[in-house]
């Protein structure tokens, strides 16, 4: 994600919640990559969200793919485990098993920046046939919709989770939360 990059530089991403599950709120994230140790990318510092939703991880020395990721999925494990007092560990393993025995991958070209790029959907419901659904009924049509492209900087389109409303897709939704890539932008030269 990042082997193209040139450092210093910062991907910035929009941050939204909606739905009736709790109230709404926009906020940023931002990945400032620096250059390693002989210049080559990156080290990642990230500021994701603000004030009391600020999510505090250490910073990445040698970030190979984009933290980003990292940070989205953190940040749903750990209001997952707010919101249904499971355990974080648990909800981090049915994501890994979702990726590895259920994801469904779409080819699209999408537009950006005045261009089309081609991109990649994989999308995860890493709840849906969960043993232990019954703990978080409420949550667990869940969707996790990964939108990377090779042609944006630092490879995220978006991360986008969903939950549908009682009446399924046709009704507005119990949850959406989406990370969307904003231009990136480099330090202004003296």
């Amino acid at each position: 994600h990042l082997g193209k990059l040139r450092p210093p530089t910062t991907l910035h991403y929009r941050f939204a919640r909606s739905g009736s599950l709790e109230p709404g709120f926009d906020d940023s994230v931002a990945v400032v990559l620096t250059a390693q140790p002989g210049g080559k990318c990156c080290a990642a510092a990230t500021e994701f969200l603000s004030g009391p939703r600020r999510l505090a991880l250490p910073d990445i020395d040698s970030a190979q793919g984009n933290p980003a990721i990292l940070y989205f999925l953190e940040y749903d494990i750990r209001e997952m485990q707010r919101r249904t007092k499971g355990k974080a560990n648990y909800f981090r393993k049915r994501i890994r098993m979702a990726v590895a025995e259920g994801a469904t991958i779409a080819e699209l070209t999408l537009p950006w920046r005045g261009a089309s790029v081609k991109a990649r959907q994989i999308t995860i419901t890493p709840y849906l046939d969960d043993p232990l659904r019954a703990r978080f009924e409420q949550l667990a049509t869940k969707r996790y919709v990964f939108t990377l492209s090779d042609a944006v900087p630092g490879g995220v389109l978006s991360i986008r989770t969903l939950v549908d409303g009682a009446g399924g897709a046709a009704t507005p939704p119990l949850l959406a939360e989406e990370m969307s890539l904003a231009p990136a932008t480099a330090p202004r030269q003296p």
